[in-house]
């Protein structure tokens, strides 16, 4: 009797001992204190041994064999893998690792839109940030089906994205980037009443976007922008070419001209405002909200004319009389000249 008595005591200190590092190995931390990058990316179609795999070769288990056998107990092993973008919290245990990613809780991504020009730098720039390529987004961009779809085209797609900062999550695809430019776009032209200042211009939406991406090009100082905008608008209305010497480099691609020659204004392309009456078929960029707000709402005077001072302030003198016009352009050439500027 002593005896049993004696190995039953030896089993349950010996299931205890067993229960208690159990409990050590689900319970105590297995991430390190210090990570050097707290985000784990999951791609999509990973198994659970892709996800050990990923987690031990980016430094985010302490043990290896302690987050395989939590997870077992967890029946992780065999559950669906969650894939995207999570962020992990040092000195995690494995049993909290294993519920964050279980969760699907992700953490989402920045991605910032300012004024590119071309599709494929719209599409470079979203794929830094997301998990789709740059092939994959151009060639939606491009997609004529899609677009159609959306009431839009190649050549005006751009002016379905605002520029702004926009949070997605790390495993956005390309189709559903897109649909979150469409609703942004809406909500943004729903706002400060933009619609109804549009249609009182006489512009659809996308006609205001154009013109303001050849504003975004002339001027990058904002409180210029409106006065810039009733240039343009001023020239609509004459029925004059706008010569908007942004969209001659556009056309020719020429993106490092520092000064606009003949050969640019002389470049046959739809897009070369000295060449083809009216806006141009579609954005030469993206363009800023202070932008269009300025098309939208634009300085009332008289000017017909403009040109950057000779200075380096990226400021402009503005005429109403073609004399006074080359009198100002005569000043910059001349200073432009003086810096050694021929292109």
């Amino acid at each position: 009797m002593k005896y049993f008595l004696s190995l039953l005591l030896i089993v349950v200190i010996a299931g205890g001992l067993f229960g208690y590092l159990k409990y050590q190995a689900i319970f105590s931390p297995n991430v390190p204190s210090e990570l050097s990058d707290p985000f784990v990316l999951i791609p999509s179609n990973s198994t659970f041994d892709d996800v050990v795999e990923n987690l031990d070769f980016n430094g985010f288990i302490s043990n290896r064999k302690n987050f395989e056998e939590t997870a077992k107990l967890m029946s992780y092993d065999k559950a669906a893998i969650r894939h995207g973008r999570f962020q992990i919290q040092p000195n995690w245990s494995s049993r909290e690792l294993i519920q964050h990613l279980r969760s699907g809780k992700q953490a989402t991504v920045k991605v910032v839109l300012t004024n590119e020009r071309l599709p494929h730098e719209i599409a470079g720039k979203v794929a830094k940030a997301i998990v789709s390529d740059s092939l994959a987004l151009l060639t939606l961009f491009r997609d004529e089906a899609f677009l159609k779809k959306h009431n839009t085209n190649a050549e005006n797609f751009t002016t379905y994205i605002i520029p702004n900062t926009y949070d997605f999550y790390w495993n956005t695809s390309p189709e559903k980037f897109m649909e979150r430019m469409f609703k942004e776009h809406d909500k943004f032209w729903s706002a400060n009443n933009r619609k109804a200042k549009a249609k009182d211009l006489g512009l659809t939406p996308e006609e205001v976007y154009t013109l303001a991406s050849i504003v975004e090009r002339e001027s990058n100082y904002n409180p210029e922008k409106p006065r810039i905008a009733g240039v343009y608008l001023n020239r609509i209305k004459k029925g004059m070419l706008l010569q908007a010497d942004p969209t001659a480099v556009f056309a020719t691609k020429d993106f490092g001209a520092r000064r606009v020659l003949n050969k640019h204004i002389q470049f046959d392309s739809p897009y070369n405002t000295y060449m083809y009456p009216g806006l141009p078929p579609g954005p030469i960029c993206m363009a800023s909200i202070p932008s269009i707000d300025a098309v939208l709402t634009p300085e009332d005077h008289k000017y017909i004319y403009f040109c950057a001072k000779p200075d380096d302030t990226g400021q402009h003198s503005f005429a109403t009389t073609l004399a006074g016009h080359n009198a100002n352009a005569n000043k910059f050439r001349r200073w432009l000249s003086k810096r050694g500027i021929r292109r």
